[in-house]
């Protein structure tokens, strides 16, 4: 019976829908149906949809004011943060409103729309890049970084300098405050957003620095044979590391601290390895700061995190105690400190051209223990032919010759002794130097058919010495020839004067003072 009751009801709903008034259109919204103020009567869906998108974008203008505490403001217009309809399922809703579910709730919602208009509310949606963008652009202006306290090392010791806190803007919790506030609590009219500012704490402060008195480790490399450019650019490299205070659990990257090599960062043309030959570059000799600094680390037992071994052997460490760097190649000696301090690198050069780089710190090694290190060669690799290249750029006469450079194979090894017996052995690194035969660069250009056959039967030899030997023979007979065209230069001249009357000054005698 119920279900029969049932029936018959819905039979007279039909009825009375049958005689309700129709839509002018069909699948339009029906009337007393809102979005805010917009009347969506007898709009189609994708009419609905751009005026509510005209609604929304009409906020577009409307100013955001971020406010960073006292220290000022960044103003933007809404549409320039995102702005955007942020709850379009409303109008699948106001659509589908009377229309969907069965017969008894259609007429129930129309019925309803007889009486009360049906409003839904829009709400806003932004752009969280966009908020964050603007936010990363303008905070430094406002930013107050944090003054670390720092170290300098003077004729008294290590002095200390007071840190400060800083107060920076708070980028992830200001951009979830402004959006939080543009989406829930936003009227679309202008408007005053407060940023979120934190802390910025100092790494460190006086009182830990105070701790950092201790040598943990010290090296000195010599580059005495170096001339001018070369030792000026160790100088210079030397310069830019001095004075670094490293915090716990920071790395440190030679290459970043002496980079770039350019004249307007203080470096010359100096000699570098490059591919087997030695070639002059802006920076050269840099890889001797690199390598002292890499030997005093290993002394302080910092953790090593990358280091390069050089192309060539080197002659002012040990094989396998070098550390390249290299913009070409992306080497780098980099480290961290790995202890619980910061730690200090002092680095300096002395007249008589040595480079000494010392670390220090809070020393927690045992007074007891000594470390050491041995480095290894596993094979020796000695050139057995000469190279020579021609080039018919330079003039004959010209020879420039490279030493031989013998190849190795080599390791580092840790040695730690404790009460001056050896407890452990390790290894730190191996390295494989490649050889590179002694080479001779000799200019052949000439007009001069016999010479050009005599410094090319020199090359054929592949000898360097015989081709220094026709280099400098021919050098020599070239000056010796200039040298008498000047002589009958100058007695012509001296005949020709004297034919013309014409007497050559001669300067006065000086007079002895008395």
């Amino acid at each position: 019976m119920k279900k029969v009751f049932r029936a018959l009801c819905m039979i007279s709903l039909a009825g009375l829908f049958i005689g309700m008034p129709v839509q002018a259109r069909e699948n339009v919204i029906h009337r007393g149906i809102y979005v805010n103020d917009i009347d969506l009567t007898d709009k189609s869906k994708e009419e609905a949809k751009e005026e509510i998108e005209a609604y929304v974008a009409s906020f577009g203008d409307s100013q955001i004011t971020l406010h960073v505490e006292d220290e000022g403001t960044i103003t933007a217009c809404a549409a320039d943060l995102g702005l955007k309809w942020g709850n379009e399922e409303i109008l699948e809703e106001a659509t589908s409103f009377g229309r969907d579910g069965d017969i008894l709730r259609c007429y129930k919602e129309l019925k309803d729309l007889e009486h009360k208009n049906k409003v839904y509310t829009v709400s806003f949606d932004f752009d969280q890049d966009k908020i964050r963008s603007l936010i990363e652009e303008n905070a430094p202006q406002y930013n107050q970084e944090a003054v670390n306290a720092t170290l300098t090392k003077t004729e008294e010791g290590l002095q200390i300098s007071e840190g400060q806190e800083g107060r920076v803007i708070d980028t992830d919790a200001s951009v979830d405050s402004v959006y939080g506030y543009l989406t829930t609590d936003w009227d679309g009219n202008a408007c005053d957003v407060d940023l979120v500012v934190k802390v910025d704490e100092p790494h460190t402060t006086a009182e830990s620095l105070a701790m950092v008195k201790d040598e943990l480790g010290t090296f000195t490399t010599s580059y005495s044979s170096s001339g001018g450019s070369r030792s000026a650019n160790v100088a210079n490299g030397c310069s830019l590391i001095n004075g670094t205070t490293l915090y716990p659990g920071e790395e440190f990257s030679t290459y970043e601290a002496v980079a770039p090599f350019s004249e307007a960062n203080g470096y010359y043309m100096a000699g570098s390895y490059l591919n087997g030959q030695v070639v002059d570059s802006l920076g050269g000799g840099i890889c001797q700061v690199s390598t002292t600094l890499y030997n005093a680390v290993l002394k302080a037992e910092l953790e090593v995190t990358e280091r390069y071994n050089h192309s060539m052997i080197v002659t002012y460490v040990d094989p396998s105690a070098d550390a390249a760097i290299a913009e070409s190649s992306g080497k780098d000696f980099k480290f961290k400190n790995n202890l619980e301090y910061p730690i200090y690198i002092e680095g300096y050069t002395t007249p008589d051209k040595k480079i000494t780089f010392t670390i220090y710190g809070v020393e927690s090694r045992d007074s007891n223990r000594e470390v050491t290190y041995e480095s290894v060669v596993l094979e020796k690799i000695t050139p057995d032919t000469e190279v020579i290249y021609t080039d018919a750029s330079l003039p004959l006469g010209y020879c420039v010759v490279q030493s031989a450079h013998v190849g190795y194979k080599a390791q580092l090894w840790k040695v730690v002794k404790e009460n001056g017996v050896e407890v452990s052995r390790e290894q730190v690194n191996s390295s494989s130097y490649m050889k590179a035969p002694r080479s001779a660069t000799v200019g052949v250009a000439t007009e001069d058919p016999g010479a050009y056959e005599a410094i090319m039967a020199a090359v054929a030899t592949n000898s360097v010495d015989e081709v220094k030997a026709v280099s400098k023979a021919y050098k020599d007979a070239q000056a010796a020839a200039a040298a008498e065209a000047q002589a009958q230069a100058d007695a012509a001249a001296a005949a020709a004067m004297a034919q013309a009357g014409m007497i050559p000054e001669v300067p006065p005698a000086e007079v002895p003072a008395e």
